[in-house]
């Protein structure tokens, strides 16, 4: 079931099948005003029911959603009774022009989260919301809609956050940059700890392994004001990868051997507790058989950006026992050629086909969980890692051709999981072929860092991969316009609390060179920094970001509004 209610917004039914009617939903509504929850009232004047923070994600040109999650003392689940959560957006942040206002209901097989999917609204528009329920505000959030016709995307690219090997401040740095959206592409939570690794802080409880597990985890991890934060003043765009589940773990292979019987239940534990506490649009995973990650966001005619889930449908893997599935070195495993082998399911990829045959836009944008360019180990070209595109090349070169298609002129395929920064040439066939994209990957925003020799000698097995470097944390800002693209690697040293981001190198793309390299600069002082900016004719550094037409007093120069490297 699912109605649509006079403020716009859609209810939907719940993830598992766990459903309620309209009459529960308008007694819900009565209930608010007639504080018809007393002993949740109690509760309310010890607590703040929005400790977890807000946020919205998935924009469109009309709308986008909007999360919260009721939580009791310490964040702990509220008990089982159903709240009424009354929302409101406005054009401004005092909420003197409310647009739109709504009740929706908090379940508790739900975890007591809220999704709110809007439509009707003005596109290109920044639009502020907050939520109230028992006796409570929210904090004001912050998003807006996809404008029809775009002159630039900004965006945060970011990945891997271990909540026990490093802080979170990297997103002060977003926040300071003021993107347009922050995309996440897998690995937000961390299912196991590292005993052997140094910690900031602890996880304070086993590795989840149900759903009661997964919901807390999300709800330490949302304890992190500068996560929270990010989420409160941007959309975001999210697709998972394996460890909101199990390290390695490859549609219901696992790298415990455990039958499906077994690991199924672990799984959709996991995914629940993902959908309950991201911005994502409900009518994709509630009411499903198979929740639904892959879809697209298109940024007005100016970039086309297609999100893309690269765990659930994979072929099992390639030279490996039964049911198991973990990160390991192949040596001339001929099985991994396979040409029925396939990354992401045949659905998904007749779906993505459709998108890039179809596309129109200057821009096509690729954001997906795992490294997806050839990534050799040693000069064979057959000694590669399982885990990544390199598991699955036929469903890499059935992607490569597409992203060849004449309708696709500038294809930039964004990715992480791997804890460190790579720029690679993207080729159809073999890597002395024709160019068809760029890969850029970011490292992680809080991990540990790969082992030395993990990848050996790069450069020279590797011709196409034009920038590596696997000693840095940090995150990727990238602009597009209808001329280039921008993108500064940002090294965050994320063990350390007040460390400062530089730029370890620049990505640049002019529209104009269809098929041709992306140009890479490597950034090794501040002098190679002020050369640069000298040549480009610009001025100013991170402070300015997101000030157009202002001056930065930190700096004594003017802002222009430009992406500008810093």
């Amino acid at each position: 079931m699912s109605e649509k209610a006079d403020s716009g917004a859609v209810m939907h039914d719940f993830p598992l099948g766990i459903g309620w009617h309209r009459r529960a939903v308008l007694a819900a509504m009565a209930a608010l005003g007639a504080q018809a929850f007393p002993r949740f009232d109690a509760f309310a004047a010890t607590a703040d029911p929005f400790a977890l923070g807000v946020a919205s994600g998935d924009p469109a040109q009309d709308g986008f959603v909007l999360w919260t999650r009721l939580v009791g003392p310490a964040a702990t689940p509220l008990p089982s009774r159903a709240v009424p959560v009354r929302f409101e957006i406005a054009e401004d942040e005092a909420f003197r022009r409310i647009v739109r206002a709504g009740v929706e209901v908090a379940h508790p097989a739900a975890a007591h989260s809220v999704h709110v999917e809007l439509g009707g609204l003005r596109p290109g528009r920044t639009y502020w919301y907050r939520f109230h329920a028992l006796g409570a505000t929210s904090p004001v959030g912050r998003t807006k809609t996809v404008p029809l016709n775009a002159d630039r995307l900004r965006l945060a690219l970011t990945s891997c956050q271990h909540w026990e090997l490093g802080w979170f401040h990297a997103y002060r740095d977003m926040i300071a940059a003021a993107p347009d959206l922050i995309v996440q592409v897998g690995d937000y939570i961390y299912e196991q700890a590292y005993p052997d690794q140094p910690k900031v802080r602890s996880f304070g409880s086993p590795d989840p392994v149900d759903l009661e597990g997964y919901r807390a985890r999300y709800a330490l991890y949302r304890s992190d004001k500068d996560l929270r934060e990010a989420h409160r003043l941007f959309p975001w765009l999210v697709t998972w990868d394996d460890h909101e589940v199990l390290n390695d773990y490859a549609a219901l292979a696992n790298r415990e051997g455990l039958p499906p019987e077994l690991f199924a239940p672990r799984r959709a534990a996991a995914y629940q507790a993902y959908f309950e506490h991201m911005p994502i649009r409900p009518s994709l995973w509630r009411s499903k058989p198979t929740p639904r990650l892959f879809r697209g966001v298109d940024w007005g005619e100016l970039a086309s950006l297609s999100m893309l889930d690269t765990r659930q449908y994979r072929s099992d893997p390639a030279c490996a026992a039964p049911q198991v599935a973990r990160n390991v070195k192949l040596d001339h495993c001929r099985e991994r050629h396979g040409a029925d082998r396939s990354m992401l399911g045949a659905m998904q990829e007749a779906w993505l086909v459709q998108r890039l045959e179809r596309e129109r836009r200057p821009w096509t944008l690729l954001a997906q969980g795992v490294f997806f360019a050839p990534l050799a180990l040693d000069g064979t070209g057959e000694k590669v890692w399982s885990d990544q595109w390199d598991g699955y090349p036929a469903a890499r070169d059935r992607l490569t051709e597409k992203l060849g298609l004449p309708s696709v002129n500038n294809a930039v395929v964004l990715s992480g999981d791997i804890h460190s920064f790579w720029v690679n040439d993207l080729k159809h066939g073999p890597v002395s072929g024709p160019t068809v994209g760029t890969e850029i990957v970011t490292s992680a925003l809080a991990a540990q860092l790969p082992p030395p020799g993990r990848f050996g000698d790069v450069l020279a097995n590797n011709p196409h991969i034009r920038f590596s470097d696997v000693h840095h944390t940090g995150y990727v800002l990238m602009e597009v316009d209808k001329h280039r693209m921008s993108a500064q690697l940002r090294q965050i040293d994320a063990r350390q609390r007040d460390a400062q981001p530089r730029v370890l190198a620049i990505v640049e793309q002019e529209a104009g060179a269809r098929r041709e390299p992306a140009a890479v600069t490597s950034v090794s002082s501040p002098a190679d920094m002020s050369a640069l900016q000298l040549k480009a004719n610009r001025t100013a550094i991170t402070p300015c970001f997101g000030k157009s037409s202002r001056s930065c007093p930190d700096l004594g120069t003017t802002c222009a509004g430009r992406f500008i490297p810093g």
